[in-house]
């Protein structure tokens, strides 16, 4: 009888598994079906209209005559003949100009300030030997959960000497912590290996920083910087309750006082005055200046989404 040499055994067969012999997989890993594509293609259309439908509305009417907005009723949905001329009366000078540049050196030097302090609170509370970085951690995330309120940080503001500066509108809300409990958990991911190889060679903290951290956190940087530069554009709140000057006041802030007129705004041009252009025109113009920056930037930073948001929080 034939026996296998030593070391030469052979593997046992595996049995074929008939497709009623197969375990049962779970409902998300089973292919979906021509009927359940299509399902999902109609609800995302429906969900696409819905976003764009009012957008084209608000495009439309700032584009339009008021001929054609009187025609309408209201708010145009067929363009009947294009004009610029809302566009031309808000950027010739005055209110919504001078708003539109505040807003703008607003959200930059806002954006620069709260990426410089969180991308430094974060790396420092990344290290886990760094001094009281667990003190700190955790009164960071109690502020999350409890709020002194409106009153106390409004006097705050006033004894330093804030109100009617553009610091109020940066200042109070410069520091988000889950911008930072992002951040955190992204540089703890990166290999302490290479962080220590850095220090043999004498590299110090900010060099580390600024030569292996931040160029390995792109993707995170890019979500975080945006997220900090839509809240500096579309913040309203602040200009209302600790800026008094109106020339002082951002887009956002310009845009609500002109929206919530029904006549058209004092000061915009000879042209609403002889009645070349409505109000309402003026009204959607101003809406689309504030969405047009937002618009512009997040298909920049939409790549960068994933990786920057899921790595941050799966590692944290």
């Amino acid at each position: 009888m034939w026996e296998p040499r030593q070391g030469t055994e052979t593997a046992p067969r595996q049995k074929a598994v008939r497709w009623w012999q197969a375990p049962p997989r779970q409902a998300w890993e089973e292919k979906p079906s021509k009927a359940g594509l299509a399902g999902k293609g109609i609800a995302l259309s429906f969900a696409c209209l819905a976003i764009l439908f009012p957008l084209w509305i608000v495009i439309v009417t700032s584009l339009s005559s008021r001929k054609t907005i009187d025609e309408a009723g209201g708010l145009v949905l067929v363009p009947k003949g294009i004009t610029f001329i809302a566009y031309q009366e808000l950027l010739s000078g005055g209110q919504v100009t001078r708003a539109a540049i505040i807003s703008i050196l607003v959200t930059l030097v806002g954006t620069l300030f709260s990426m410089a302090v969180s991308v430094l609170c974060a790396y420092g509370l990344s290290r886990s030997g760094s001094l009281g970085h667990r003190w700190i951690l955790m009164t960071l995330l109690a502020t999350m959960f409890f709020s002194a309120g409106l009153i106390p940080t409004y006097l705050l503001v006033q004894s330093l000497g804030l109100t009617d500066s553009y610091l109020a509108l940066i200042l109070p809300s410069a520091i988000s912590v889950f911008n930072i409990l992002v951040l955190r958990g992204f540089f703890m991911g990166i290999s302490q290996e290479l962080i220590d190889s850095a220090r043999i060679d004498g590299a110090g903290d900010f060099r580390i920083l600024r030569q292996i951290v931040m160029p390995l956190s792109r993707a995170v940087l890019a979500v975080i910087t945006l997220f900090y530069a839509v809240g500096y554009w579309s913040a309203w709140f602040n200009a209302s309750i600790y800026l008094n000057d109106q020339d002082m006041m951002p887009l956002q802030n310009v845009m609500i006082q002109l929206v919530q007129k029904q006549e058209a705004p004092v000061g915009l041009g000879q042209a609403i005055k002889t009645g070349q252009l409505s109000g309402l025109a003026v009204q959607m113009a101003v809406m689309v200046m504030a969405l047009l920056p937002v618009a512009v930037l997040s298909p920049f930073v939409q790549r960068h989404f994933k990786k920057g948001m899921l790595t941050g929080a799966v590692k944290g």
